[in-house]
């Protein structure tokens, strides 16, 4: 009796402890944009990068920074809104593959942890977020769901990858008729 009274405690606690783990990484999201332009880097709020995305006015910060990076406002906020319709359920199966983990390596020499550690599993997370609302992806949302306080974009590959985000639909969509196929 006193030892299934043991077990049943120390089940509560590790359903708790793990409960409350996950309550405690679910709602965390990047509030941290380090932008990298080769030797160049500045540290903007994701809300920053988000307005610019939407609106297309950068803050001055970020303009001055575009500027410096000789880059155009207009192709940056390109890149950052472009989407790609696929539903989460898709862009999962679709990651969770060989194939899949070179496209995650691939998007995550752009968009990656400060660390450089788990980017391949924070990218495969914060593409599926960005898709479970409106079975679409955008760098733009991929960035501000990307599970952890910061995030780094290497600004000169910015354009390159959203091109190859766009590659991405028709990609995904070949790999899963193979996968059917199987």
């Amino acid at each position: 009796m006193r030892f299934s009274r043991l077990l049943l405690h120390s089940c509560l606690l590790l359903t708790a402890s793990v409960g409350a783990t996950l309550y405690s990484t679910v709602g965390q999201a990047a509030e941290k944009v380090v932008l990298k332009y080769g030797i160049f880097q500045e540290s903007i709020s994701v809300a920053e990068l988000s307005s610019f995305a939407e609106t297309g006015e950068p803050s001055p910060t970020l303009a001055a920074y575009m500027k410096l990076a000789n880059k155009k406002p207009e192709e940056i906020r390109d890149a950052l809104t472009k989407q790609v319709t696929v539903s989460a359920v898709v862009v999962d199966r679709a990651l969770n593959n060989a194939v899949g983990e070179r496209v995650l390596d691939e998007v995550g020499s752009t968009i990656h942890t400060s660390t450089n550690t788990a980017n391949r599993q924070a990218l495969r997370s914060a593409l599926v977020l960005s898709a479970s609302d409106d079975s679409k992806i955008s760098l733009i949302e991929a960035i501000q769901k990307y599970p952890t306080q910061e995030v780094e974009v290497e600004g000169d590959r910015l354009v390159d990858t959203a091109t190859k985000l766009s590659e991405l639909e028709s990609g995904i969509r070949k790999i899963l008729g193979v996968f059917d196929q199987l």
